[in-house]
């Protein structure tokens, strides 16, 4: 068991879970602050379930400075934060422009200002391809122009990107490894953690499932007329346990001073770029059941297609995805089938 600790904002989320698992089975202790507000306290058993551990949680809310103050009081040993805790639905950021600012801004200022005083040595950030708009070309590299966000969600991505960069310039004694995530999916194999969506899902792959297992009556496809193969959207989806093994490699890069500059920035995605279609099929071809979609108008503000260059994350971190989407697939359908069986008992 290594020695430092991991704080883990918002790791009761579907990518935070995750994370917590590779970070317990690599040997970290864990601790984890959320306010619940977009997750279920149940997450805690499924974790305890594949790990063996019962992680350490306290359920509070980030932008409450003295909540998070007496945290890292409580918790000494805490060397390295991983930052999951934002809200990040882009229709909601469009319709609650201050919630989101407030949430995700005042979440990082608050860390950043406690991390030199409680001698925690790094953060990793959890960013997103939205920095980058409608990329010029496409696979999108690190070194591709962070384009004007077209929601209140994409631009606090980009602002808290700046506040780091800024935080570090300014002397502060830490460092940062900034991860731009691609369209994550997938469950865990174990199908004990997963995404949990409150209400109607947001995200393609949850609604997918939903349509599958009979919750929802079709899947829509928002356009077919796009400049792609098959006129629908493409997308880089990345299975949620190699996106959060990255997060493992980039906190042990910060805690063992490996770390090239100050602020790091990765793209994290598999280098395929997949449509809609495609995954729907993939989904089909992947577990035999059937989704019923139907195609509809263009949804504002989704972005033609976008796909990762994750050549720096491959090289310098030494992480490369490795899943199929064919068992990201099965992985994400399993899930789904515990939910149903969970609901039944």
């Amino acid at each position: 068991m290594k020695t430092d600790r991991i704080l883990v904002t918002g790791g009761t989320g579907y990518i935070g879970s995750h994370t917590v698992v590779e970070l317990q089975q690599a040997g970290y202790p864990v601790v984890i602050i959320d306010n619940l507000s977009n997750s279920n306290i149940e997450v805690l058993d499924g974790i305890e379930r594949i790990t063996g551990i019962r992680t350490d949680f306290v359920e509070a809310d980030c932008t409450d400075f003295d909540a998070l103050s007496k945290l890292f009081q409580q918790y000494p040993d805490i060397k390295g934060i991983i930052n999951f805790a934002a809200s990040k639905a882009v229709g909601e950021s469009i319709e609650k422009p201050t919630l989101y600012y407030r949430n995700n801004l005042n979440t990082l200022i608050n860390l950043l200002d406690l991390m030199p005083q409680n001698e925690v040595k790094g953060i990793v950030f959890s960013s997103s391809c939205t920095v980058y708009g409608e990329p010029d070309m496409n696979p999108v590299t690190e070194a591709a122009p962070i384009k004007t966000a077209t929601s209140p969600y994409g631009n606090t991505k980009q602002i808290c990107e700046e506040i780091i960069h800024d935080f570090v310039r300014s002397g502060a004694p830490i460092k940062s490894v900034i991860l731009r995530y691609f369209n994550p999916v997938g469950a865990h194999p174990s199908a004990e953690i997963g995404e949990l969506p409150n209400g109607v899902p947001q995200n393609l792959v949850p609604y997918l499932t939903q349509t599958a297992i009979g919750i929802r009556k079709e899947l829509s496809v928002f356009g077919d007329d796009y400049d792609t193969p098959d006129g629908s959207c493409i997308r880089d989806f990345i299975n949620v346990v190699d996106l959060a093994k990255a997060h493992v490699i980039a906190v042990e890069r910060m805690l063992q001073d490996k770390s090239l500059d100050k602020v790091e920035t990765f793209n994290l995605g598999t280098g395929i770029g997949l449509s809609v279609k495609e995954l729907i099929a993939a989904f089909e071809r992947a577990t035999g059941v059937k989704v019923p979609h139907k195609i509809v108008g263009r949804r504002a503000g989704d972005i033609e297609k976008v796909w990762a260059e994750p050549k720096h994350a491959n090289e310098v971190l030494g992480w490369k995805a490795s899943i199929s989407i064919d068992d990201t697939m099965r992985s994400a359908w399993a899930w789904q089938c515990r939910l149903r069986d969970r609901d039944v008992k």
